[in-house]
């Protein structure tokens, strides 16, 4: 298998080149804010973090392919960077700490480096495939072990290794759904209802905030539609090597579809049972804020 450790090294380095640049423009109150074609947010400085990824990785991995969110897609999509430069913008331009830069590489379509980065939060995961997943956060708020600082993912002063629960009924769980206006707008509605009505807990956390929650073991269940393979790609291999499994509403692997189900992988099935397909398309969704 490939060494992924110096591609999960410069996607921290990107997270920190990142972090740099929207720290600046955090609660500005000259933030100079647009509105996209689909009606939504972008701010200077989502493009402002593009570009500075762009750029380092036109020095780094000057053969790689990227796509982002704010300037497309450009170069050979075998060995892909998957970039969503401000992930919440929505939260970003209001002041609400809930925003992060989101990082991946994606080999033959199939996200294999993940670094989700919440500097607002003070917090940022990261994972690579076979490399396990990990977080900088005080060992007393994970209550991690010891041995959960070894290995090459955790060779980041202050990381502990994160896991997914072992919640293995619904009327057990804690499912966060994103939004009511995603799932109306998907057809869904009547089936998160019905989901709601089986798990012991619903919230909607919202954006990458949930699938880390899910990633720690604090939630159980995350789902929604609106989104686009750049809003879900860095997500997919934290979650996965959290333990956890990553799919469509419909179970298609994969950031690929319009729609995200990632639950802790004992519910999995579950939750799929609740949502059948209904004669509407859950993919092609414009996500991102």
């Amino acid at each position: 298998m490939t060494d992924l450790a110096p591609d999960l090294a410069l996607a921290l380095e990107l997270a920190d080149l990142a972090d740099a640049v929207s720290l600046t423009r955090y609660r500005a109150v000259d933030l100079d804010v647009s509105t996209k074609p689909d009606r939504s947010f972008v701010t200077e400085a989502d493009l402002a973090v593009e570009r500075a990824i762009r750029d380092r990785l036109a020095a780094a991995r000057p053969d790689d392919g990227i796509f982002g969110e704010e300037f497309g897609t450009e170069g050979d999509a075998t060995r892909q960077w998957i970039i969503d430069p401000i992930d919440g913008t929505a939260n970003f331009l209001r002041g609400v700490p809930v925003w992060g830069s989101l990082i991946s590489l994606a080999v033959d379509r199939t996200p294999v480096v993940g670094v989700a980065s919440a500097p607002a939060l003070g917090r940022r995961w990261w994972a690579a495939t076979g490399m396990g997943a990990w977080t900088q956060a005080p060992t007393a708020e994970l209550g991690a072990s010891e041995g959960e600082t070894q290995g090459a993912g955790g060779a980041v002063p202050g990381a502990r290794r994160i896991r997914v629960s072992r919640v293995n009924e619904l009327a057990d769980a804690a499912l966060s759904f994103q939004s009511i206006a995603q799932w109306r707008d998907a057809g869904y509605l009547d089936q998160l209802l019905q989901l709601s009505q089986r798990v012991w807990r619903d919230r909607a956390y919202g954006d990458l905030w949930s699938y880390m929650l899910l990633a720690e073991g604090l939630i159980d269940i995350v789902a929604e539609f609106d989104v686009k393979p750049y809003d879900l790609a860095a997500l997919v291999p934290i979650v996965e090597e959290a333990g956890g499994r990553f799919t469509s509403i419909t179970g298609e692997p994969g950031p690929w579809h319009g729609s995200a189900l990632a639950t802790n992988g004992s519910l999995h099935e579950a939750v799929l049972e609740v949502l059948p397909a209904v004669a509407t398309t859950a993919d092609g969704g414009d996500g991102g804020n």
